[in-house]
């Protein structure tokens, strides 16, 4: 199949494709390995192949909804029996799960036929996609800026048309993000939505979803119909929707009231782009007959941000003692992550209990809202996708804290207070360009960010909304609606408008 024949169809309609005949699995394989053979150089957004393990799955029968399409996973969560998940962390490379994912599997009884893993950064710990391991990936619309992370790879894989749907998972934003930067859908499922077993119950105390990213809210609405669900042994089980996610997503979402706001919850600045986002949302939305109004949930952003960072500090040096109790053992962690994990042993058990209480907090106040308001309206991003490196610690800084932290002295200094403003710093540096994305992850509750506007750069901007828990339908048929108004499948990175001379001798080297 020729490229840009390949690009033309969302998976909803590659899968069709095959259905009838009119192509095969093989011949839209094939297309996915040559795309990614020649965007990788550029791109490196697969940071492991597995064209043995795809050709293999096409030697049996295909079947589900999405039989014969071709698929990334991410290189975390997702485990693949007998091939590593490394989270792109040295430390990892020798980390081989003896079984599926429960969202593998699923992906896998859909019938997709999964060819690779994706970047991210170690760990999944931050916004941009950069791990020492592997490199970083950027961002199809323009090489000098990040595609947005953690799914970094998920999105770059998309955008630069290798898939046309990519698998993610969301901790503080890591769907949303990426999609904002890449000019992709993403959703966020409630909390619950999908199973992150079997060898998790909740990641993240719960912060965490799996979903995909992808160019058509279809493709998603269809992927959320395969994974939603309980697994055996999960924490709880949420009432499962109406009717599937495909069906409900095509009905009209009535007049809905829809508040808004631009400000950032830490009071940080919103660059006039995400603002212009914004609005120029709240006009369409208007014209499709919405009400729409400035309105904001009644949260201490500043206590939300603190919360989230005691979290994501937290559970840090619990992850990676259960890394090397699986076997990690490959080599050091990258220096921010060694500092995370001091930082993260130095908060106390009632400190991070009283945090995670704080949560119950949120959730109420936001319910308030939604009480008022179907919908929350909001920039995904505060600022436009960075340039590379745009968010990295100083070089002077990075080296007196690895100073620090090898001779142990940091962790000292953390406990006596004396790196306060250090602290304060890195973690206002970490949230200055995602203010938003942390209060769906907290407070449990479904979002997606669109693709509506772009930058007088041409660089992607998306807008986020949030729905009250539960009510991925609400969220689907909004996107579908405007998708219609606005459509964005074929507006693509001037890269996938290329010929399609194979670069075939860019490989990508097994870790």
């Amino acid at each position: 199949m020729h490229f840009h024949d390949y690009l033309r169809h969302d998976a909803t309609s590659l899968a069709a494709l095959v259905a009838s005949g009119e192509a095969t699995p093989h011949e839209l394989l094939d297309a996915a390995l040559a795309r990614q053979a020649q965007v990788h150089g550029r791109v490196n957004a697969v940071v492991r192949l597995m064209e043995q393990e795809a050709r293999r799955q096409l030697a049996g029968p295909l079947r589900g909804p999405f039989a014969g399409v071709p698929f990334l996973l991410k290189d975390t969560l997702q485990d693949y029996a007998g091939l590593p998940t490394t989270n792109a962390s040295r430390a990892m490379r020798g980390h081989v799960p003896a079984r599926h994912a429960a969202v593998v599997r699923r992906y896998l009884d859909a019938g997709l036929v999964v060819f690779g893993k994706t970047n991210l950064p170690e760990f999944a710990l931050k916004g941009v996609t950069d791990p020492e391991l592997f490199g970083r990936t950027s961002n199809p619309w323009n090489l000098a800026h990040t595609p947005g992370g953690s799914s970094g790879g998920a999105a770059a894989a998309v955008a630069s048309g290798i898939v046309p749907m990519a698998a993610g998972n969301d901790g503080g934003g890591s769907i949303r993000i990426p999609a904002a930067c890449c000019g992709l859908f993403g959703l966020r499922p409630s909390r619950g939505r999908v199973s992150a077993g079997p060898d998790v119950g909740e990641v993240w105390f719960g912060a965490s979803s799996e979903g995909v990213l992808s160019r058509s809210v279809r493709d998603c609405a269809l992927a959320l119909d395969v994974l939603q669900g309980a697994e055996p042994g999960d924490p709880f089980v949420i009432a499962p929707p109406a009717a599937p996610y495909a069906e409900l997503m095509r009905r009209e979402p009535g007049r809905l009231r829809i508040g808004f706001t631009t400000r950032s919850p830490i009071g940080t600045e919103v660059h006039p782009e995400a603002v212009a986002a914004v609005r120029y949302a709240a006009q369409l939305l208007q014209g499709l007959g919405h009400e729409v109004e400035e309105a904001a949930p009644e949260i201490d952003g500043a206590a939300l941000a603190t919360s989230y960072l005691h979290i994501y500090f937290g559970q840090v040096p619990s992850l990676v003692a259960r890394m090397k109790a699986l076997g990690a053992g490959g080599g050091e962690p990258e220096l921010m992550t060694r500092l995370l994990v001091t930082l993260g042993s130095a908060i106390k058990a009632p400190a991070l209990t009283t945090q995670l209480a704080q949560w119950n907090t949120f959730a109420r106040a936001l319910g308030r809202f939604h009480g008022r308001y179907d919908m929350l309206l909001t920039p995904t991003l505060a600022h436009p996708p960075v340039k590379h490196g745009a968010g990295d610690l100083p070089p002077a800084q990075q080296a007196l804290l690895g100073f620090l932290q090898r001779t142990g002295l940091l962790g000292l200094l953390v406990r006596l207070g004396l790196l306060d403003s250090t602290v304060e710093q890195i973690a206002r540096d970490n949230l200055r360009y995602v203010p938003f994305t942390q209060l769906s992850n907290l407070t449990g509750t479904p979002s997606m960010s669109v693709p509506l506007h772009w930058t007088a750069d041409g660089l992607p901007l998306g807008v986020q909304f949030v729905a009250p828990f539960g009510r991925e339908d609400w969220l689907l048929q909004l996107a579908h609606q405007l998708e219609g108004a606005q459509p964005w499948f074929d507006r693509l990175p001037a890269m996938t408008r290329e010929g399609t001379q194979s670069t075939s001798t860019v490989e990508v080297t097994p870790v």
